[in-house]
This record gives C-alpha cells, sequence and structure tokens, in this order.
C-alpha cells in the first residue's frame, strides 16, 4: 500500500484567495493511500522545503502531491527537497491549482474549489503507479553551434571561444556582420557602425576556437542537449575561397550587374561580388542567377583574369555533418517591405526609402559615398519627413507590437541628416516617442535642440507625387491641423520582423515561436534567453525586437548558460522517457518518423522499434504516432491516464 502526502500552497490571493483550502484538504485526506495533508503559506520557500522533508521522513512517505503553481516554475525545487529527504524525485508530481484553478475560475469558487479537489485526486492515483526512475548520463560534446554571424551571433561566439570552448558560426551570407554592418552611425553616442563592428568581425574571422561557415545553412539537427548532430550546407560560391586571395580583380572585370542587396537596391553590384569593403571574409562568390557563364555558358572573364585560378564553375553545393552540445541561435531580423503599404505607395515611389535605405546613403561606403541625394535624380533633399511606425503597432496587419528601434533611429538619422545638409529641413510623424534606454532620452532632446527637427503626433494618410516632390497628406492630432508637406525625400521607420527563413529554423531545431513569429523563450522573466527545448539558447532580435546593446547582451547571457551546459564532459539525461512493448509493436517505423530528436531506431533483426534513452526527451510524440499503443512514457503511461480520467 502506498504512503501519499499532499501538500497545499497558501499562496495568498493566487490560490487561498479563491480555493477553499481546508476543504481541499478535508478531501484529500480521505482519499485512499494518503496519509498526511496539511497546507502552509509558501511551500517553495525554505521553511516550506523543510516541512515536506519532515514529513516525509516522519510519514515514511512514499509519494508525494504538491498543490501549488506550474510545475514549470518549481518541480526541480520540490523534487530536490523530496530527493533530500531520502525519496525517489520521481514519485513527486504537482498539481497546478493556481493557472488551472484559482486563475481561471475567480468568479466561481466553488467550482474552482471542487476542481482542484478533482486534480488532486487524479495526480494521487497517478502518483500511486509511479514507478522510481534513474536518469541515465550521456557525454557532452565539447563545441557549440551558433546559428547566425550579426552582432549578437558574433558576440557569443567570441564569449564561448574566449571561454575554451570550441565554436562553429554559421551565417547564410557571404560575410559576417549583420544589419549592423550596413549602418552608418549608431545611437545615442553617435560612434561609426563600420569602425567598431571590424575590429570585431575581424576577431571572430581570427579567433582560433571559431569556425567560421559563411554562405551556409543548418539544413538538420537532430540529437538533444549534450549531443546534437546538425547537418551543414554550404552554397556553392563557384570561388575556392581556400586560394582566393581577395585581391577584387575578378570583380572589377566581370560586366554582369545585380541590385544590391547590401544596399537595399539603392545600387548595382557585380554578378561576383562581395557585399561591402569591409567584409568579412573579404571574399567574392558568384551570384548563379545573373552569372553569364552559368546561366548561358557566355563570358568566363573573372576565371580568364584571376591569376591563381581561385574560379571553380563546376563547384556545388558541399554537406558536413558535425556534433554540438550546445546551440545558440541569433538569426536576426528583417524589414516589413514597402510594398505593403499602398498609401504610401507601395515602394513605386523612388524617392521614399526605408530606415535602412537611409543608413547605406549616409554610409561613407554606401551608393552616394556618405551624401544624403534623392534615389530619383541624385540632387540633395531640403525637405525631409521620416513617418514612424509604419507597420508596427497595427494588429490588422499581424505586427502588434512595438518594433523598439524605430524612434531612437529616426531621431538620429534626422539628426545625421542635418549634420550634412545644413540648409535642410527635417520633420518627424510619430504617434509615441519610446525612448527607454540610457541616454536615449537626452539624446531624443539633443536631436530637437540641435537640428530644429520638428515633430508631428500625428498619422499620415497618404503620399503622392506632384510637381518632382512626394506629397505627405497628414494630421497633427495636438493641434488638429491637417499637414502637407512637399518632400524632397521621405523615410518610412518600418516593422521589424522575424528574419527570413526563422519558421523554417524553428522547425528544424524544434522549438516553438511566439504569435509574432520571432523564437519564443521558455520563460519571459526566469528563462528569457532559453528554449523549452534544453540545450538551444536565444540572442538577439531572433527572439524580439531589440538594440545594439541589448543583443550584445543577450548573446553573452546565452553564451554564459552554453558556457555552462558545456563545463560537464557528462549530462544527466530524461529519466521519464519512452519505452516499446514489443509484443505489440508492429515494426511499422511511425514512431521514427514522429520524433523530433532522432532517439528511435527500427532493429530489423527483431523487427521492433527500439529507442535510444540518452536522446529521448519524453516529449510523447512517439505515443501519438503509434497506431498498435505499443509506446508508452515512464510514469505516464496509457493506464495511468485512463485512472486519472476517472477521478474527474
Amino acid at each position: 500500500m502506498r504512503r501519499i502526502g499532499v501538500f497545499c500552497c497558501w499562496c495568498g490571493s493566487n490560490i487561498a484567495g479563491v480555493l477553499d483550502l481546508d476543504l481541499v484538504l478535508q478531501e484529500a485526506g480521505k482519499l485512499p493511500g494518503v496519509v498526511h495533508a496539511e497546507y502552509y503559506k509558501y511551500f517553495c520557500s525554505q521553511p516550506g522545503q523543510d516541512m515536506i522533508e519532515e514529513a516525509i521522513r516522519d510519514n515514511e512517505l512514499d509519494g508525494v502531491v504538491i498543490a501549488a503553481c506550474s510545475p514549470g516554475m518549481h518541480e526541480g525545487t520540490f523534487r530536490k527537497a523530496a530527493e533530500r529527504a531520502g525519496m525517489n524525485r520521481f514519485q513527486l508530481e504537482i498539481v497546478n491549482v493556481r493557472e488551472q484553478c484559482s486563475w481561471v475560475h475567480q468568479l466561481d469558487k466553488e467550482a474552482a474549489t471542487e476542481k482542484a479537489i478533482r486534480l488532486i485526486a487524479a495526480m494521487v492515483e497517478k502518483t500511486k503507479q509511479n514507478e522510481p526512475l534513474t536518469p541515465g548520463t550521456a557525454p557532452v560534446v565539447q563545441r557549440a553551434l551558433v546559428i547566425g554571424a550579426g552582432i549578437s551571433g558574433m558576440q557569443a561566439a567570441l564569449d564561448i571561444a574566449d571561454g575554451g570552448r570550441e565554436v562553429v558560426l554559421v551565417e547564410k551570407e557571404p560575410s559576417i556582420g549583420g544589419h549592423m554592418a550596413q549602418l552608418s552611425e549608431t545611437f545615442p553616442t553617435l560612434d561609426c557602425s563600420q569602425c567598431i563592428m571590424t575590429p570585431r568581425m575581424v576577431e571572430v574571422a581570427q579567433h582560433e576556437n571559431i569556425r567560421l561557415m559563411t554562405y551556409s545553412n543548418v539544413e538538420e539537427v537532430t540529437g538533444s542537449v549534450g549531443n546534437f548532430h546538425v547537418k551543414i550546407r554550404t552554397k556553392a560560391a563557384y570561388v575556392d575561397r581556400d586560394t582566393c586571395t581577395g585581391c577584387g580583380l575578378c570583380i572589377e572585370k566581370c560586366p554582369a550587374k545585380a541590385p544590391s542587396e547590401f544596399s537595399r537596391g539603392l545600387e548595382t553590384r557585380k554578378a561576383i561580388y562581395v557585399n561591402s569593403p569591409q567584409a568579412v571574409p573579404n571574399q567574392p562568390v558568384i551570384d548563379a542567377e545573373h552569372c553569364m557563364y552559368l546561366t548561358d555558358g557566355k563570358c568566363g572573364v573573372c576565371k580568364k583574369v584571376c591569376e591563381i585560378g581561385a574560379i571553380d564553375y563546376e563547384q556545388t553545393d558541399r554537406m558536413e555533418e558535425i556534433d554540438v552540445g550546445a546551440i545558440v541561435v541569433a538569426t536576426g531580423y528583417d524589414l516589413y517591405e514597402q510594398e505593403n503599404f499602398p498609401e504610401f505607395g507601395g515602394g513605386e515611389i523612388p524617392d521614399v526609402i526605408d530606415g535602412l535605405q537611409f543608413e547605406r546613403l549616409n554610409s561613407a561606403s554606401g551608393p552616394t559615398q556618405g551624401r544624403i541625394l534623392r534615389p530619383s535624380d541624385g540632387e540633395e533633399p531640403k525637405q525631409i519627413v521620416f513617418i514612424q511606425c509604419c507597420g508596427s503597432r497595427d494588429p490588422e496587419n499581424g505586427v502588434a507590437y512595438c518594433s523598439r528601434i524605430c524612434c531612437m533611429y529616426t531621431g538620429k538619422q534626422a539628426m545625421l541628416y542635418k549634420h550634412k545638409v545644413h540648409d535642410g529641413q527635417a520633420y518627424v510623424f510619430y504617434m509615441d516617442i519610446r525612448a527607454g534606454g540610457k541616454g536615449y532620452e537626452e539624446f531624443i532632446q539633443r536631436g530637437i535642440e540641435e537640428t530644429n527637427t520638428i515633430y508631428f503626433r500625428g498619422r499620415v494618410s497618404r503620399l503622392y507625387r506632384e510637381n518632382g516632390k512626394v506629397m505627405v497628406s497628414g494630421v497633427d492630432t495636438l493641434s488638429g491641423e491637417t499637414i502637407e508637406i512637399p518632400a524632397d525625400m521621405v523615410v518610412l521607420a518600418t516593422a521589424i520582423l522575424p528574419s527570413r527563413g526563422a519558421a523554417e529554423v524553428a522547425d528544424k531545431l524544434n522549438i516553438p515561436t511566439s504569435d509574432s513569429g520571432f523564437f519564443a523563450e521558455a520563460h519571459v522573466k526566469l528563462r528569457p534567453v532559453e528554449t523549452q527545448r534544453r540545450g538551444i539558447f536565444l540572442a538577439g532580435c531572433g527572439q524580439a525586437p531589440k538594440d545594439i546593446p541589448d543583443s550584445v547582451a543577450q548573446a553573452g547571457c546565452a553564451a554564459s548558460k552554453a558556457l555552462g551546459l558545456l563545463a560537464s564532459r557528462t549530462l544527466t539525461t530524461e529519466a521519464q522517457v519512452a519505452v516499446v512493448d514489443e509484443e505489440r509493436c508492429a515494426a511499422c517505423g511511425m514512431c521514427v518518423t514522429a520524433c523530433p530528436y532522432g532517439s528511435r531506431t527500427l532493429d530489423e533483426e527483431r523487427n521492433v522499434a527500439e529507442v535510444d534513452e540518452s536522446l529521448c526527451e519524453g516529449c510523447g510524440a512517439c505515443v501519438a504516432a503509434c497506431l498498435n499503443k505499443a509506446c508508452e512514457l515512464k510514469n505516464l503511461t496509457s493506464r495511468q491516464i485512463s485512472t486519472m480520467l476517472g477521478e474527474l
């Protein structure tokens, strides 16, 4: 006969403010097998844990049910307490009476109490059938993978590498640096972006513990924490990058041109190109879609002029497989495209540009060598309008969130414009000014005072062309006046979106995303850089819009978590893993396909499915997929589930 203890947490208005705990304990004490029931203000506190340990010893409990908040919050805490008292930690279960009872039924206390009683009864029945489990151990691969080499990915890679661990840094573009490499200056200090970025890029490329894989994508991730198996595809560059010296002669002689992605289409690049003069690695790749030799067999100039024979038109994509112990995801962001704003010209008005395009115009390495010139005719704009919140904070288009950095970079750009066009006038249409960082509010005020930038609180209704100008029609909601400005140029602060391909990366890594498409953290406050999948961490704008300091800080935090994981040579594996009833197994392979961790295989000789417990995460996907009910999870068997349902 099992001896079960039930412990209810009082927790003030969170639980006791709704539930009748006296009645809950009274009913719990009547349950078969329950020999002890009590409640205390805060069982998660040290005195509360001491009470649980004492009760386990005094009553010789071999099972414990805690009625409190989410197991995601305190399951580990309570199981450690049970273990200290000499009980197997997997004989302790948690009933979530906070979120599932008191919080959702605040207006019906009687129903909430009745629900809590039933949930506790169900969990007691489950606990009676629990087995004492023993976690296994698995080796930890002493290497990390960082996906994305923008500022956050580079920082994470450097921190891990400086911690003495190998890092494989994968970047989909031909060179590293991300969007920060496209910027001219950064707020609020107006540091030259390239001046502070380029040394960091070179440090990444030269670090002895970092292996840089540019022009590459992660194709597949299997395995689990401590031992991820990763397949990486390096795209054909048609240039032998081990041989290439980056002299640039091939680029100079190439006759084919294409729009420059790095300059957001404001200039052209060659079919063989590097992103920028500061590119790392500073070696070209060939754009197969625009190369005349690769498309129709003509030209071949780059191969002819390359004296060291680095051009290789026969090159193909290369696949490589590596094992890593931890993964940091830093895939960055993309911008809401102008085509989505018909009221602002839908991308068809040449002198309406986005914020990154303005950065390229202002950059000394940009298409105008740092001069602010209109794309349509190359003239200097004397009146420029900045429109904020283009796509952001708009639930109708699916972007209900604030993009966080737009107020600041708009203020910065208005200031930089005035520094170069002294007789020009800048106007800003805004909804609210959100300047929440260190020195940010002062920076906005400085810009207004020094450059005489005029701010209108209101929305722009439409843009249209008239007499060579871009007419900006809007309303100042503070004064109620209708505003119409004949602008020479308009800059849109378009919304920050998850990077293209982020959803695909999430699928490959088997990590969740939020409603907005950004990678979801395990807990917004307590585990802000971790994901629900152990061993995978988040950094930068792939998790949510953020500025450079926050991106760097989060990257350091993710690197710290990864280093903590890699500090051990072995790792405790999941104990509540899947098992196979070999008599029922038909070796159909459905569970093998369903398993996201690669822990299932088929033994063709014995004609049954097998589980590699070191890889299994106990997610239950195989249980759901099995047609013969041959798959079970330890301590969550179908018999236990049926018994629990009988109490509800």
